[in-house]
């Protein structure tokens, strides 16, 4: 029972930190006038709780977990939270298909990692350039339009806009039945600004607990697949990753709902490219190897090719109709059925 309390402990200040650290972050850099798609990419996209939960996972010797949180939060981040946003908030989506394409693709560039031998640390170095490459080719396409896609201005400074519009009184107030403004409340939260030096300090400290919560979470991990048997990547792919889910789906929904739909989309395609590559790269840089078991390419890596293929169809077709979310969480749970089904009764590896 201990070892499920520490668990839990450690989850919620994991991801209480990752969400003050993503806040703190994107403060310090609220100044720059840069792409609000570009900005979720690389503090939504990129999971910090995820990553510090995977190292720990494979520095306490439970490569089988960190290789299972890589694709269930990858797989969860389709089946659950872009589910739930196409379901609670469902309308048009604009993402350009290059970007859809990247998406789609990415899962695919695991398969020869992944299929000859183990996965070993020389394997992090071009994983995490993967990701550098995504994220550069994201910021030279932004950078260079005239109107760059979901820039700031269009997002956060709506707020700004807004206010002005229904200040006074007379022609200067929306009519009633006009769509209210948009009102950021997280992660790009532009209502309360601190200064950069503090917005770096506080991340600091954020980032310290997030590193305490995932020591915590990883420790009572080990626990729970003493005490109960479950098997490694099965623990990982599924209930380990669901607690990690929890914060993408408030930075994706609670966009969707207030009619940013983009960063939220934004934070499933930086996510799911960023888990596959600069995350497994970091977790194998930091860890040491990992031994990928049979029931990773028979059954994980193709759930995950075949999910987010159809994720990025629906995004494809420019608007997230609430069927497109049904049948994407109705995959993510006859993923978890079969999971449990074929799996959930392995035993532990003997070390």
């Amino acid at each position: 029972m201990s070892s499920i309390l520490v668990f839990i402990v450690g989850a919620a200040l994991l991801i209480y930190s990752a969400e003050k650290l993503i806040s703190y972050l994107v403060g310090a850099a609220a100044g720059l006038r840069v792409s609000a798609f570009l900005l979720a990419i690389i503090f939504t996209g990129i999971e910090f709780d995820d990553v510090a939960f995977g190292v720990a996972l494979n520095l306490e010797d439970l490569s089988g977990v960190a290789l299972g949180t890589v694709f269930g939060t990858a797989i969860s981040m389709i089946g659950v939270v872009l589910a739930l946003a196409a379901i609670i908030s469902p309308g048009r989506v604009d993402v350009p298909r290059r970007y859809l394409v990247l998406f789609a693709a990415a899962p695919l560039v695991m398969i020869p990692f992944v299929v000859f031998g183990p996965l070993t640390p020389r394997y992090g170095v071009p994983l995490i350039l993967l990701f550098v490459l995504f994220v550069g080719y994201v910021a030279s396409q932004e950078l260079r339009k005239d109107t760059p896609l979901f820039r700031d201005a269009r997002v956060l400074e709506t707020q700004q806009a807004g206010r002005g519009r229904t200040g006074g009184g007379g022609a200067g107030v929306d009519p009633p039945t006009s769509r209210p403004p948009f009102v950021v409340t997280m992660p790009f939260d532009r209502a309360r600004p601190i200064p950069g030096w503090a917005a770096i300090g506080l991340a600091v400290v954020a980032l310290a607990g997030l590193i305490v919560g995932a020591a915590m979470t990883s420790a009572g991990t080990a626990g729970i697949l003493a005490d109960y048997r479950i098997q490694g990547a099965l623990f990982g792919a599924t209930l380990a990753t669901l607690v990690l889910t929890l914060e993408d789906v408030f930075l994706t929904v609670e966009p969707a709902r207030r009619g940013a739909s983009e960063i939220g989309i934004a934070n499933v395609i930086g996510s799911v490219v960023f888990g596959v590559t600069g995350k497994l790269g970091i977790i194998l840089l930091a860890g040491g190897s990992i031994v990928v078991d049979d029931e990773v390419l028979s059954w994980h890596l193709p759930v995950l090719v075949g999910m987010t293929a159809l994720a990025a169809y629906f995004l494809h077709t420019r608007r997230l109709r609430r069927w497109h979310g049904f049948l994407l969480l109705a995959l993510y749970v006859a993923y978890w059925a079969g999971s449990f089904t074929m799996f959930g009764e392995a035993p532990l590896d003997a070390d």
